[in-house]
Formats: C-alpha cells, sequence, structure tokens
C-alpha cells in the first residue's frame, strides 16, 4: 500500500543557487515517515513509550530532477520489506506541478531497544508488529 503525503518547499531549505539542497531531501523523508507511521495510529511516541527505537541504518538517494522555493511535492511511501528486526521504506518525492520525478530513494531501519541494541520487533511487541505485516501484505 502506498502512504501519499504532500508539503510545499520553503524558502530557507534552498541554497544559494535557489533549488533544494540535497541534505533536505533526507528531512523530508524522515517528515513523510512520521506522517505515515501517524496514519496508520503507530506514531514514534508509541515507539518510545514502549523502549523502542527504530534508527535508519542505510539511505539510498538518486537525483533526477530539482526543486526550488514554492514548489508543492508529492512524497509517495511504501514499505517494501519487514521482518519484526529490520524494514525498508521506498521513496518518489515527485515536483507536482510538472509531473517530473525528483528522487527515488530507499531507508533502511532496525529496530533497537533503548541501549540501541537490536531487538525483535514481532517478539517485543507483537501487536503492532502485526499493524507493520498487515501494511506490507496490503499491497
Amino acid at each position: 500500500m502506498e502512504f501519499i503525503y504532500e508539503r510545499n518547499i520553503n524558502y530557507y531549505e534552498t541554497d544559494k543557487m535557489g533549488v533544494v539542497h540535497h541534505s533536505n531531501y533526507i528531512r523530508f523523508l524522515e517528515e513523510a515517515r512520521c506522517y505515515w507511521l501517524n496514519s496508520i495510529n503507530m506514531p514514534f511516541d508509541k515507539f518510545e513509550e514502549n523502549g523502542i527505537t527504530i534508527p535508519v541504518i542505510g539511505l539510498s538517494c538518486k537525483y533526477k530532477s530539482h526543486i526550488t522555493f514554492g514548489d508543492e511535492i508529492i512524497i509517495k511511501l511504501v514499505l517494501t520489506q519487514y521482518n519484526g528486526i529490520r524494514m525498508t521504506v521506498g521513496y518518489e518525492i515527485i515536483n507536482k506541478k510538472t509531473g517530473k520525478i525528483v528522487i527515488t530513494a530507499e531507508t533502511n531501519h532496525c529496530f533497537t531497544d533503548k541501549q540501541l541494541k537490536p531487538i525483535n520487533f514481532k517478539k517485543h511487541n507483537n501487536e503492532l508488529s502485526n499493524k507493520f505485516e498487515n501494511y506490507l501484505n496490503s499491497k
């Protein structure tokens, strides 16, 4: 199942050339991921209350086009892999006006306790884990 998140580009997110600085795309991915988790009733604070963190352990990103101040973007997010220990999230950022793909990206995550020790989320919280599995299987 694909999750759609939209946002406008702010002036402070651009560089001297007037385009969005490449580092901001990673923030956009995290922002979309947070809204996605909220949309499936799994906000980050729920994880933290259960002593769980979900660090990024890998990131790949391919820049295909650029965006500038005032552009509106669509971020398409999809959970592509989940096994209770790790998950992978795929993204496409699209310029809403032109329809051009701006970037494609993927983030890899693991589940840890508060001491950053990897855990099997399925064993730690089966109820929340099932939400990820159901989301993954609803494609």
